[in-house]
């Protein structure tokens, strides 16, 4: 009898009927159901209602079929006649999403759907893929199991492997992660507790314990079993060994660690366990000119580039006003713990993983990170202005807050009418070919209008209307104008409560508060488990009894693991991406497979322009489709076919790359896919063992799933623009599309989870997720903070409560600036010496952290008028030697030229076949004894068109041409 999982669907018979049932919930055996379609409605006197097998009465039958089926005893629900369903309910995998732990309501009449939704959408094309590219090894390997761990179900991927988790603040949701995907993931903590327990922000007293205070901890730590271990204690290092025998991965933060101080290195690691993946979360990698050097938030920002593009030219650099740094390698750590997993199937061998926090930082740089190397000069900051082919203010004025949109051309051809009916502009704005206007305008063509006439329209129209109105109506019109929430707007956002979000805090002795729920749906079904975050030491009992009998099972059953792709070098050669995506997110989930080996090929189209091919940097300022360097660095390792999707015969050649592939990627609004090449089923039909990424602005299933854009309108939407800038200005945000830089960590780790689970069990599964649920991730300790406190997060410059003084200050040369953190009274002495001991620093109120923060604003004046002539790069390695966190504000130029990136070989120069030897952004994680990065150079569009067609999909040169011949081709 196989296992079943939700989603699952059978056909049997009971007496002539021929009926279907399918499997739904969340794993739990409390939520599950059996569903049993009855669309005669000859079982019409139990319609819809769960009901229990004694209660089945006459039909005693049907119930021991189905039971003899599922292996277990569960409720049976009767679905009878024409189901009254949501309209979005188009698939399968929605169906089940529906119906999962939902009230007893939404059973009714559903399986009369069945047939319909499980019958193939259309003839099954001869090309369908039906071969099995994975084999389905089970392994046995002894793990430690939760007793609450989650079920081995598509939306639980990771189940059954163990997490050992040492990592402070600096690395905590990178596990965290890995238990949304059902990994057991047990917090190892010295004695008294991580000092993790402690980050701000931190709740009120109100029952709280104080080792539950730290909302950060709570927030990262939610879906994790704690152990307290004294790593000096014979006994305790016996159960830390244990432990590592049977774990999966080791997390810590640092170069010199929990482990290196408990005198474990990565070779004692891999002696116990010669399977281990060892992740390290670190400022700057694990070697190099940087690896020692102490580092701060603000400095990391510094040195990473961001804080170079934000903010108003006229002040300093400024860096988030809350954590940002160490959640974005946190949750780049997940991703690479995963990629080492795969590696180690290739090679049989333990893998040693170091994330450099300031690489995370500089890939939040999008366009602006190799720009120097392409165009000969750096971006520079300029609060709310997009960087784009030409510079548009993306910050508008409202009624009742502000909002961001662009003023672009097609904007503006898609606004028109509103324009019109408000007097913004009149008749003759419509002889303009607003498509093709930004492009020529680039290019210094012909233009009816100039971009100022443009940008004084929305000024008008944003400030005539709230926030509410502008997004529900430019909703419809198909060109977003996005409120800039703050975390009071988002815990009312309607579409993020019809999407069942939110998930309440289960703390002990606490008022319930709500967190953001998992990231993703697979299937159908919220990853993740619940929000109950765990007292110190609080599994230490149970999982000191389930380590004997583990090690027990593990002498018994321990079997090799196979792996049926890749190789040492490349441990995704032979897997297969068809990538449909555009712009950011999809682009660089793909680019994660392609880099490391797996044949990614981007299906784009001519007639309608990734709009990163439209957008600086252009090698040599030379406005062309392929010499966007935009483009270039999302889209490393790849191939590009150039095909019309809108013709027939293009939708025909996208069904067969679909059947080709094992990952299938979109990023197109929720449902367009699916009406224009293909939905759900059909894929499962063309492909039965594909993964299949959904990835939009909002997702489907609410209020607002129709609602297009950009990571910009997704930043404002998250909420991160008010907690960007200065207090006394307007909010600046984060530099350009800022969820296009955290959502890809998220599901890319999902979508390695999702592969590793289709290697044991032979499965695709379909994941979809939410640039803006990706983003509130990043969010939810200040989410969880206003739900208690009441308290909003804003921008507060530099500063930072717990640590002063903290700013970035001015140094010779133009735009020069270095980055300064004093982080306690000893610091602040060091400090002092520093700069000569000037009499005002000598001050008794100085030398405690209260006193310097009353006195900040004077502080940074004399700090500045000490940094005003010096070299900033001297200056930091000064400050830095002294132990203090300090970074130069570096730019494109300076990253390029960083003796850290160097020695990572964080920059790969390939060769691009018309912007020639260029450099491209590498990984901002290093797996030892393992040469990779970018491995060739983005493709021109349709530069590998006939050769896919004709080695990948076998079309004959006659097919090929006569694809030409209708238009498919570009």
């Amino acid at each position: 009898m196989l296992p079943i999982e939700p989603g699952d669907r059978r056909r049997f018979e009971v007496g002539s009927e021929d009926l279907g049932f399918l499997i739904a919930g969340h794993g739990n055996p409390a939520s599950r159901r059996v569903l049993v379609g009855d669309p005669a409605g000859e079982l019409d006197e139990l319609s819809g209602v769960p009901t229990e097998p004694a209660q089945l009465g006459g039909h005693k039958q049907l119930h021991e079929t189905v039971a003899s089926e599922v292996g277990e005893d569960l409720p049976i629900g009767i679905a009878v006649g024409v189901a009254a369903f949501p309209a979005r309910t188009h698939s399968l995998q929605h169906l089940v999403a529906q119906l999962a732990g939902s009230s007893e309501s939404l059973w009714r009449g559903v399986l009369g759907h069945l047939g319909k939704l499980t019958a193939p959408s259309q003839q099954a094309p001869a090309y369908r893929r039906t071969d099995s590219t994975c084999q389905h090894v089970h392994e046995f390997r002894g793990h430690m199991t939760s007793p609450d761990a989650a079920q081995h179900t598509a939306s639980a991927p990771l189940a059954g492997m163990t997490v050992l988790d040492l990592t402070d603040h600096r690395g905590e949701f990178g596990p965290w992660m890995l238990a949304e995907l059902g990994a057991d993931v047990i917090k190892v903590e010295p004695p008294g507790g991580t000092s993790a327990r402690a980050a701000l922000p931190v709740r009120e007293s109100n029952g709280a314990t104080d080792d539950l205070r730290s909302w950060q901890f709570c927030a990262y730590n939610s879906n994790k079993r704690s152990i307290v271990l004294d790593l000096d204690a014979p006994e305790d290092r016996d159960v830390f060994e244990s432990l590592v025998k049977l774990a999966d991965f080791v997390y810590e933060s640092g170069v010199a660690g929990t482990l290196a101080a408990a005198r474990y290195g990565h070779g004692d690691l891999a002696a116990l366990n010669d399977r281990i993946i060892h992740v390290q979360v670190t400022p700057f990698g694990l070697d190099g000119p940087r690896s020692g050097d102490p580092a701060s938030e603000l400095s990391l920002a510094a040195l990473g580039g961001p804080a170079n593009m934000q903010g108003i030219f006229e002040r300093a650099p400024v860096k988030a006003s809350i954590a940002q740094a160490w959640r974005h390698a946190g949750a780049e750590s997940a991703a690479a713990g995963l990629m080492a997993h795969a590696r180690m199937r290739a090679t049989g061998s333990s893998q040693h993983v170091g994330v450099s926090a300031q690489a995370a930082m500089t890939w939040t740089l999008l366009n602006a990170m190799e720009t120097y190397a392409i165009c000969g000069r750096d971006f520079e900051r300029s609060g709310t202005v997009a960087q784009l082919a030409v510079p548009l203010e993306m910050r508008y004025r409202t009624q009742d807050g502000w909002a961001i949109g662009v003023a672009r051309g097609v904007a503006t051809g898609r606004l028109l009418e509103w324009y019109i009916e408000e007097g913004l502009a009149d008749e003759s704005w419509r002889v303009e070919e607003w498509d093709t206007y930004d492009m020529r305008a680039a290019a210094g063509e012909p233009i009816s209008r100039n971009f100022d006439e443009l940008y004084q329209a929305m000024v008008g129209l944003c400030g005539r209307h709230t926030n509410a109105e502008l997004l529900q109506r430019s909703m419809v019109l198909k060109e977003t104008i996005a409120p800039v929430h703050t975390v009071a707007d988002l815990v009312e956002f309607e579409h993020l409560r019809a999407r069942d979000f939110w998930r309440p805090t289960e703390a002990a002795n606490t008022t319930p508060v709500e967190l953001p729920g998992g990231p993703a749906t697979i299937d159908g079904v919220r990853i993740g488990t619940k929000r109950q975050p765990p007292r110190l030491n609080e599994h230490s009992v149970e999982i000191r009894d389930q380590i004997a009998e583990a090690a027990a099972d593990h002498e018994h059953s321990a079997q090799p693991l196979e792996w049926s792709v890749g190789t040492a070098e490349l441990p995704f050669a032979g897997l297969r991406v068809a990538d449909f995506s555009w712009i950011g997110v999809g682009p660089i989930t793909a680019k994660a497979l392609a880099d490391h080996g797996a044949t990614v090929v981007r299906i784009e189209s001519s007639s309608r322009l990734d709009g990163l091919r439209a957008n600086p940097p252009f090698k040599d300022d030379v406005i062309d489709v392929d010499m966007a360097h935009f483009f270039g660095t999302f889209n490393t390792s790849k191939l590009s076919i150039d095909i019309d999707l809108k013709t027939p015969e293009g939708v025909e050649i996208a069904h067969r790359m679909i059947a080709w592939a094992d990952v299938v990627v979109e990023a197109w609004t929720p449902g367009t896919f699916a009406r224009t090449i293909a939905d759900d089923d059909l894929i499962a039909e063309l492909n039965p063992q594909a993964i299949v990424v959904h990835t939009s602005l909002l997702a489907s299933g609410g209020p607002m799933s129709a609602l297009g854009g950009f990571g910009y309108h997704a930043a404002a939407i998250a909420g991160f623009y008010p907690v960007v800038g200065w207090p006394d200005l307007p909010p600046d945000g984060p530099y350009l599309a800022y969820t296009d830089t955290i959502s890809p960590r998220i599901i890319t780790t999902t979508l390695l989870a999702a592969l590793d689970r289709r290697r044991r069990t032979g499965q695709g599964c379909v994941i979809e997720a939410a640039q803006l649920e990706c983003g509130l991730q990043f969010l939810a300790p200040e989410l969880a903070n206003y739900g208690e406190s009441g308290t909003v997060a804003t921008r507060i410059g530099n500063r930072d409560p717990e640590m002063a003084p903290q700013g970035v200050y001015r140094c010779a040369g133009e735009d020069r600036w270095c980055a300064i953190t004093i982080a306690d009274d000893t610091q602040w002495a060091t400090l002092t010496k520093l700069m000569g001991a000037p009499p005002w620093a000598l001050a008794p109120e100085l030398s405690t952290l209260d006193g310097r923060l009353q006195a900040h604003d004077a502080i940074d004046d004399e700090i500045a008028a000490w940094t005003a002539d010096q070299d900033a790069a001297t200056l930091e390695r000064q400050l830095l030697d002294a132990g203090i966190a300090a970074g130069m504000v570096q730019r494109s130029s300076d990253l390029l030229a960083d003796p850290q990136y160097a020695h990572l070989g964080f920059h790969r120069w390939l060769e691009h076949p018309r912007m020639g030897n260029v450099p491209y952004s590498g990984h901002q994680y290093r797996i030892a004894g393992y040469d990779h990065g970018p491995r060739h150079a983005a493709p021109m569009i349709g530069q590998h068109t006939f050769d896919v067609l004709s080695e990948f999909l076998g079309l004959s040169d006659d097919e090929i041409a006569d694809a030409a011949a209708a238009g498919a081709l570009g």
